[in-house]
């Protein structure tokens, strides 16, 4: 079994790579999700080899069985991370092994075997490696991945599966959130609930977006642009903004965000945005808040900002809330300076225009 800290990768030409003209066109308004880069980084498990069989290789359609348990059960993991062009013209990441970290996490909470952080993190550098030429240069834009792992024995009963697929693919984005000056609407969902302890809430696997979404389509008739998802024991303290981890400014200049607590997805914007807001002097707690103290300190003027994080929308700021029993504006409904400072700091650290103290930006030589 490959148990070392080192994999070699075989290295596959794709015949049917897009030329440079047709790659422009391509790059000329990618969109979020939609065009993808020529090549893709694989590496297979079993119980005899182990984690074997690495590949850069074309990007092209999976060969799975109708019986594959992934298709039956569920057992899928995935993350989301972010390559950068900094302005010497290297590549760069942010902050990979985190996202191996949080991979290996969830693995395990899905009865996976644990993919090495060393072998993610090579993975995802060939590929970028590979993939250098779609790397977007617009303001906003960056070449996102995602590393993703699926249940590939082809068997129909509840167990885990003895192999597996790692892949990780690539697309050239935009911006995620299209719009004006004013920050999105949320909708407060009492009818659905994200997760519960002991649950997968933690764990970055598809059953919790694919459950998420009778909630988004709730917010949509709704007129809103995202969901606000509360506990499921007391349907009281706010938990998540839909895919994103979700923080509070108030008046006194203090950032407040939920905690932690195996209900929560430990967001890598998240934890850097808490760390950035510390070093620039600004108060942070990570403490259970209420929707309906939401709405109090919004109305009284005591909460004067808030904003979702996350890899792909970086940080989006909420401009008001509905609900069947709850309606208010956060501020004059536009996104605050503590909102936009951040969002700055970040973004330009991200995209090597500012210094990064934390040691957070990889670039790949």
């Amino acid at each position: 079994m490959n148990t070392t800290t080192a994999i070699s990768f075989q290295y596959i030409k794709n015949p049917a790579a897009l030329n440079d003209a047709q790659r422009s066109q391509r790059l000329q308004a990618p969109g979020f999700g939609r065009v993808f880069t020529d090549y893709m980084a694989t590496i297979k498990y079993s119980p005899d080899a182990g984690w074997h069989d690495a590949k850069i290789e074309p990007r092209t359609a999976l060969s799975l069985d109708p019986a594959t348990l992934v298709l039956h059960y569920a057992q899928e993991i995935f993350e989301g991370m972010k390559a950068y062009r900094l302005p010497d013209g290297r590549a760069a990441l942010f902050r990979p092994n985190e996202n191996a970290k949080r991979f290996r996490n969830s693995a395990r909470r899905l009865a996976m075997p644990e993919l090495p952080e060393a072998f993610f993190t090579e993975a995802v550098r060939r590929l970028v490696k590979q993939e250098d030429k779609w790397i977007p240069t617009e303001e906003g834009s960056a070449l996102y991945l995602r590393p993703f792992m699926i249940a590939t024995e082809a068997v129909l009963g509840v167990k885990p599966s003895t192999e597996y697929l790692f892949c990780v693919i690539a697309n050239p984005v935009g911006s995620y959130f299209k719009g004006g000056d004013d920050g999105v609407s949320v909708w407060v969902s009492d009818t659905y609930i994200r997760a519960a302890v002991g649950g997968t809430g933690d764990a970055k696997c598809g059953g919790n977006y694919a459950a998420s979404l009778a909630a988004h389509a709730e917010a949509t008739q709704h007129n809103c642009d995202q969901v606000v998802f509360l506990d499921a024991v007391e349907r009281t303290w706010i938990e998540e903004l839909g895919a994103m981890n979700i923080f509070f400014v108030f008046k006194d200049g203090s950032i407040q965000t939920p905690p932690l607590t195996g209900t929560i997805l430990p967001g890598i914007t998240r934890a850097s945005l808490i760390e950035l807001a510390t070093r620039e002097g600004i108060s942070v707690r990570e403490e259970p808040y209420s929707i309906d103290a939401w709405q109090q300190d919004a109305l009284s003027g005591e909460g004067v900002e808030a904003f979702a994080c996350g890899t792909a929308a970086v940080i989006t700021p909420i401009g008001n809330v509905k609900g069947r029993q709850h309606e208010f504006v956060i501020g004059d409904g536009r996104p605050g300076s503590t909102t936009l400072m951040l969002k700055e700091k970040l973004t330009q650290m991200q995209n090597g225009r500012r210094p990064d103290p934390f040691g957070w930006v990889e670039p790949i030589n």
